[in-house]
């Protein structure tokens, strides 16, 4: 009899001929555990999805409640649905003013899609602009707006129009124009690295996009939802986004994305043609009824004020001659080593140790550091101790040590 690992490598699309194969049976809180019941301690939380942790009592009962009253029911946007309707009501009395509607999808790359439809069709424009280094998804039009050459030259032609700027280079906002419909922008860029965004630069590209009628579109797939000591990362900037992403963590461990925009914004898909954006399973009831209960695990709890002192014991701890940098903001962190075969060493020696960690997509020689919010102190001291420990193993046999 075949094992799952070979069943898995024989029947399941591989992304990789090198993926990691650990299998896990159960997961719970920070922690993940593999067939023989070792315990991993996730420092990734899913990349960025389980800020709440994996299965919190209270998203779980709020999934097996829903279970008991109805599934799919029909494609999103026709029936009054009540954890559709609750999750966006709460999602709006924690936003601005100006960001009142809610189109739920299914994922991050769906949320860019639909923005990216929604801003042509507003506008009637045509040019949408994003920044070098940034990561939006893998469908065709997130893909257009990636700005890293080496993930898309083998797909292209890509959707037309498309440009980039730098991102947090001010000299470069004057290629928004009258021509552009919108502009993309990670407020905190995750696979470039965990670049974030200067508060003068931020507040200049709303600026800008307000003088040229273009809308703005904060991608905050990866940043939302307490990652940086703010609900939204944007509040760190004194700006509001045209047109908010959201995905990841925001369905508490279950899949669900959104788009949300002022109402006049967002009326601009019911009409020439009607039915401008479709979503079949977008807004799963499943979905919603654990993403409005992750969200009020994330204020009941107050989690995210513990982020800011949890950064500041990561950064205390990760102290190493190998660490040329820690970068981020909250719990959104990469450590930058010397180059990627580095950091391949200590990445696959704190997992033997029990510790889950890897690099970015578009920045191979930085560690990731994004845990669940709840971890404590004591559990970042332990993986932190294991991180050093891999550190000072690397360090050793590069010099030709044990």
């Amino acid at each position: 009899m075949l094992t799952h690992r070979q069943l898995f490598l024989a029947n399941n699309a591989q992304t990789t001929n090198f993926p990691l194969l650990l299998e896990f049976e159960r997961a719970e809180g920070v922690y993940l555990y593999d067939k023989d019941g070792k315990a991993y301690i996730d420092l990734i939380a899913g990349i960025g999805v389980s800020n709440t942790g994996h299965g919190h009592p209270y998203v779980i009962d709020a999934i097996k409640a829903q279970l008991d009253k109805y599934l799919h029911l029909m494609v999103y946007g026709e029936y009054v649905q009540s954890p559709q309707v609750k999750f966006a009501e709460k999602l709006v009395s924690l936003l601005p003013d100006d960001l009142q509607s809610v189109y739920f999808v299914n994922s991050g790359a769906e949320a860019v899609e639909g923005a990216m439809k929604l801003a042509k069709r507003y506008t009637g424009r045509s040019q949408v602009l994003a920044c070098y280094g940034s990561y939006h998804g893998s469908t065709q039009g997130a893909l257009s707006i990636m700005g890293n050459e080496e993930y898309k030259q083998a797909y292209r032609p890509l959707v037309p129009g498309t440009g980039f700027i730098r991102f947090n280079e001010p000299a470069d906002l004057d290629l928004i124009t009258n021509e552009t419909a919108c502009v993309f922008v990670e407020t905190v860029q995750g696979e470039a690295g965990i670049r974030v965004a200067d508060v003068e630069y931020m507040q200049a590209l709303s600026a800008r996009c307000k003088a040229t009628g273009t809308l703005l579109v904060l991608d905050e797939i990866q940043a939302a939802m307490g990652r940086t000591g703010k609900l939204f990362a944007f509040e760190h900037y004194g700006i509001v986004p045209d047109i908010l992403l959201l995905a990841k963590a925001l369905g508490g461990g279950m899949p669900l994305g959104a788009f949300i925009a002022s109402n006049e914004v967002m009326s601009a898909l019911k009409e020439n043609p009607i039915l401008g954006h479709i979503t079949t399973f977008g807004g799963h009831p499943v979905c919603c009824a654990a993403g409005l209960a992750s969200l009020e695990v994330l204020l009941n709890e107050n989690l995210i004020d513990t982020v800011a002192s949890k950064e500041a014991l990561f950064r205390q701890l990760l102290v190493h001659p190998a660490i040329k940098e820690v970068r981020g903001k909250g719990l959104m962190l990469a450590i930058e080593l010397a180059d990627f075969d580095t950091n391949k060493k200590i990445i696959d020696r704190c997992i033997a140790n029990g510790v889950i960690t890897d690099w970015f997509l578009h920045c191979s020689n930085s560690m990731r550091i994004a845990p669940p919010l709840i971890i404590t102190e004591e559990q970042i001291r332990e993986a932190c101790g294991v991180i050093l420990e891999a550190m000072d193993h690397g360090i050793a046999r590069s010099s030709g040590g044990l």
